[in-house]
């Protein structure tokens, strides 16, 4: 039977979502819900024949799975109020940005005992699936470490401009917003990192998010991740996680196009798809149905997201253990 589900913010994200759940058969969605009138507006412009509820605990309450789409703080109400009701959750991500808030938040959905996963967008992806094999296969050689490197002319971007709470300091920026998938991709290649050092910037504007961050972290094999954030400048966006290894590395650049080198220049290894947002998103769901069905699957824990948020909070105020020349 589908999965009844229930989705709580609708902005691009849960919008987004609604379209793709619709596509999928193995998901009916019973309720949406959003305290935006407009955002509400948008997604049955999107979804006619979608049932807009009078509250999340309504939503809640119609599902089997809940998927969480609003900004961070108020998420851990709505998680917890579903992992009450014996719900399967899906949240978006960052976790959240209070690190102490998130780890009650985890310690107390898991006394429930409830399918809980994370959307790290590239966690069933094949971009992770065939490095992670590549990896284990000794194709790269010796593992030697990542790069990440973001840059936007502006942020938020165009089409996340509805999105208004992504351009300040309290919920949003690029770090949580992206940085935050390759650093899970990191962690789930290299394993656990360490923050090193980390240097924010920001506009004079205090309530303003970050427009460039920079960073060092380390595995606990020695291998350094570098970080290089920044907004401004006529441009297009760039996104790119290289893992980089002693026989070849590879590049995943804009979350799905995946490249090898062997020293000369990056060769792509697939074709692109026609809608690669759709493809990871359906490979997510896939897995997402596994989750609900109590088998193994690829999506983020809530321990691999905790983590997460604990390297970026610590980035965003310049954190780090160990902050030197020599690392």
């Amino acid at each position: 039977m589908a999965i009844r589900t229930a989705i709580i913010g609708l902005g691009i994200m849960g919008r987004r979502m609604l379209e793709h759940l619709e596509k999928h058969p193995g998901y009916s969605v019973t309720a949406i819900w959003d305290p935006d009138k407009d955002a509400c507006d948008a997604a049955l412009n999107l979804s006619p024949s979608a049932t807009l509820v009078a509250s999340a605990d309504d939503a809640i309450q119609s599902a089997d799975m809940v998927y969480l789409a609003c900004p961070p703080i108020p998420r851990k109400t709505y998680a917890l109020g579903a992992a009450r009701a014996g719900k399967a959750i899906f949240l978006e991500k960052p976790l959240g940005v209070d690190v102490a808030e998130s780890r009650d938040m985890v310690e107390r959905i898991k006394a429930f005992n409830v399918p809980v996963a994370v959307n790290f967008t590239q966690a069933a992806g094949a971009a992770l699936a065939d490095i992670d094999t590549a990896v284990k296969a000794g194709d790269l050689g010796d593992l030697v470490g990542a790069d990440i490197i973001l840059s936007y002319a502006r942020w938020p971007r165009d089409w996340q401009q509805t999105a208004d709470w992504l351009r300040f300091r309290s919920e949003g920026g690029m770090t949580r917003e992206v940085i935050s998938h390759f650093l899970f991709f990191c962690e789930r290649v290299l394993g656990p990192l360490t923050l090193v050092w980390a240097k924010p910037d920001y506009p004079l504007d205090q309530d303003l998010c970050e427009t460039h961050i920079a960073a060092r972290l380390t595995s606990a094999q020695g291998q350094i991740v570098t970080v290089m954030g920044s907004v401004g400048g006529a441009q297009p966006d760039r996104q790119e996680l290289t893992i980089k290894g002693t026989k070849s590395s590879r590049r995943v650049s804009d979350f799905y196009r995946d490249a090898k080198s062997t020293g000369g220049d990056f060769t792509a290894l697939h074709k692109d798809d026609a809608d690669p947002r759709a493809v990871s998103l359906k490979a997510q769901l896939d897995d997402l149905a596994l989750l609900c069905s109590g088998k193994p699957n690829r999506l983020a824990t809530m321990d691999e997201a905790l983590r997460v948020q604990i390297l970026v909070e610590s980035m965003l105020t310049g954190g780090g253990s160990k902050p030197d020349a020599t690392n």
